[in-house]
């Protein structure tokens, strides 16, 4: 058995990262954050694989059957389903941050259209909110969310995405114009958490700016 298959047969926490995954999707499609097939999510697996929806499938009727397992690079592992085209999205996340364990994409109305309105950098400030995530203890304090022009040459999306952490590391999310949010967190509950305040607070901004 070659070494991918024999990582691709183990049960080394895909099984319960899929479950997670499934149920997140269920979630998301209900809040109507994922409509039709958009959106992707994954989640990292002890030995640096990671577990990822499969390109095109439904977010509110994933099965485990709708998730695969890819490498660190993103290459399928033991499957000849294919993962989604904004794999390294997601692989590029886990690579920089050793304690990020779950990546959720959503296509929300609210990321939609405040991505669309604002250019540059949506700023969140002295919201109680901000507390939802991680390492924020106060509300006097603000977070910027980065809004990158949507492209399809992922590679160079990727790589604009990168420039913009290298300078602010301490980023919960960003926005693609007139696409949609990823944010990250240590595991798909605390991104499910993260996701949740991204989304009230761009309620809040979209409100606010009429």
């Amino acid at each position: 058995m070659s070494a991918s298959a024999e990582r691709a047969s183990k049960d080394d926490g895909f099984q319960a990262a899929a479950e997670a995954l499934v149920r997140a999707g269920v979630q998301l499609f209900a809040r109507g954050w994922v409509p039709a097939t958009s959106g992707n999510f994954s989640a990292r697996l002890p030995g640096g694989d990671v577990a990822i929806t499969v390109s095109g499938r439904h977010k509110g009727r994933l099965t485990a059957d709708d998730i695969m397992r890819i490498d660190g690079a993103g290459r399928p592992l033991g499957t000849s389903k294919r993962p989604s085209a904004e794999t390294l999205l997601h692989t590029a996340l886990y690579a920089r941050y050793p304690e990020v364990g779950a990546v959720l994409h959503t296509h929300s109305r609210n990321a939609t259209l405040l991505s669309r309105k604002v250019k540059g950098v949506v700023v969140l400030e002295n919201y109680e909110l901000l507390k939802a995530f991680r390492g924020i203890d106060t509300h006097a304090t603000s977070v910027a969310v980065p809004v990158f022009p949507n492209d399809q040459d992922i590679p160079r999306l990727s790589a604009q995405v990168e420039t913009w952490l290298d300078s602010h590391p301490h980023t919960w999310g960003y926005l693609i114009a007139g696409h949609g949010l990823y944010t990250w967190g240590a595991d798909v509950d605390e991104t499910l958490r993260h996701l949740e305040a991204f989304e009230f607070l761009f309620d809040c901004e979209l409100h606010s700016r009429g």
